[in-house]
């Protein structure tokens, strides 16, 4: 019996941020030496058993959140990698359990050899001269980069959360609209505010600017209000977060600034233990809620899929948001439930039929190949451009829980959640799917046996076995 290794160093980093401790006296605290405490906090040694018990002795930390979803994450992003026709000895599911238990750091070098892989395919395929001329770049994709991070850091940055809620007591007292109070802060702060036709945002340092579209819903603009005051209040703190992740490049660093003012915008507009305390009261009711934080339903599902606080966590829900093609463009799941890297999500998954009845939301009781049963919500979340002919952008978000959560959700008020044939059956992607009996199958899964009859056709052109 293989015993398993908890590599948690994210987690670490960030206790020890959130208490303002040097790595010096957080080892002294946790008695052990700076070098192995670095080891620990960049994954190159898993946590000891003292430390554990150190962390929930002296720290009140709840160590049974350390590893799992670290370890679930890397499993389905491997599973993803190896399913490419590149490996041609592809390891067992058992295989990659312990690649990515026992040995993280060397799974994420092997994801990160496969995305550049990808990228050079790409690149061979466009024929395009310009990005042909970064062929020989050995560093990831920026945007790849930020996608990880924020994807391993369970899309919760303690610090920047708990800044962003510690603000937002002072910007928003009670029983003052949020547009009125944020319209207060920005004169008391002597930045003036303007709206023209154009660009979604605008700042003018040197005359203290800010300049809003005109066109945009009143959440979007409290939004990028928001957005602006975490640029201008929190830059240390987006350093400091910045060091920490340590991005191969500028382009990496200066898009996961973005990322970083966008999460503290969320934050503030939805303070954590107030949005939380809500959330519960309201039932999930995506409606409801939007109209309680004037914020859009898209920044509802975005923010519960953040609630990971430790010794305050939400309900454990996934999130992601789809272009028309399929294309995942936002992804998060605190569940058990995980995401394609590359390409689209399952087309029998209902947020591709959200585009159809784009005033709806639309329900879904799905299973996934390993049994795991969930309640998925879709919802058109298509933004307009302010004019006649000015383009839209369609887009969809779903949003999801395991079913045993389903009760806190009013929207799994009237569905017979014990019925076993109410419950489609999804995946992640075909290419790991084991399903053999799936119309809706693009390609073969690896690992399994294709059998072709020129004499027989069904709704596949082969047989799995």
């Amino acid at each position: 019996m293989v015993t398993q290794k908890i590599y948690a160093g994210t987690a670490l980093k960030e206790l020890r941020s959130k208490l303002s401790l040097t790595q010096r006296d957080f080892a002294n605290r946790l008695d052990v030496s700076i070098s192995y405490l670095n080891q620990m906090e960049n994954n190159n040694r898993p946590i000891a058993a003292g430390v554990m018990l150190a962390l929930a002795r002296d720290f009140d930390f709840d160590v049974s959140e350390l590893g799992g979803g670290d370890s679930a994450r890397l499993i389905a992003d491997l599973q993803e990698a190896f399913a490419d026709p590149v490996f041609v000895n592809k390891p067992s599911l058992a295989d990659i359990q312990l690649m990515a238990g026992n040995a993280p750091v060397a799974a994420r070098a092997v994801l990160d050899l496969h995305r550049r892989f990808l990228g050079q395919q790409e690149r061979l395929q466009s024929f395009d001269t310009a990005i042909g001329a970064t062929a020989n770049n050995p560093n990831p994709m920026p945007w790849e980069e930020v996608r990880d991070f924020f994807h391993y850091c369970d899309n919760y940055i303690d610090a920047i959360d708990r800044a962003a809620e510690r603000m937002a007591q002072d910007i928003f007292p009670q029983d003052i609209a949020p547009m009125i109070s944020m319209l207060n802060w920005f004169t008391e702060n002597g930045i003036r505010l303007e709206r023209r036709d154009g660009g979604m945002r605008h700042y003018d340092a040197n005359n203290q600017t800010l300049t809003l579209a005109r066109h945009m819903e009143p959440e979007t603009q409290l939004f990028q209000m928001a957005f602006q005051i975490g640029l201008l209040k929190c830059s240390e703190l987006f350093d400091a977060t910045l060091d920490m992740a340590a991005f191969q490049s500028q382009e990496a660093r200066d898009i996961c600034r973005m990322g970083l003012a966008n999460y503290f915008a969320g934050a503030l507009m939805m303070p954590y233990s107030i949005f939380a305390h809500a959330a519960l009261e309201l039932r999930h009711d995506l409606e409801a809620l939007a109209l309680k934080f004037s914020c859009s339903i898209e920044q509802i599902a975005h923010r519960l899929s953040t609630l990971q606080r430790s010794g305050q966590k939400g309900v454990p829900f996934f999130f992601v948001r789809v272009d028309q093609s399929g294309t995942i463009t936002k992804r998060h799941s605190a569940t058990r439930l995980q995401f394609a890297r590359f390409g689209g999500a399952c087309p029998l998954w209902n947020v591709h039929r959200a585009f159809e009845t784009p005033s709806d939301f639309l329900r879904q009781f799905a299973e996934t190949p390993d049994g795991v049963r969930y309640l998925c919500l879709a919802k058109d979340v298509s933004k307009k451009g302010g004019s006649y002919r000015a383009p839209v952008r369609r887009l969809a978000i779903g949003l999801g829980c395991e079913v045993e959560h389903a009760h806190h959700l009013i929207y799994a008020d009237d569905l017979d959640v014990k019925n076993p044939t109410a419950f489609e059956p999804i995946g992640v992607s075909c290419r790991i799917c084991p399903r053999t009996d799936c119309h809706q199958r693009a390609v073969p899964p690896h690992g399994g046996t294709i059998e072709i009859d020129p004499n027989t056709r069904n709704q596949l052109p082969y047989h799995l076995s």
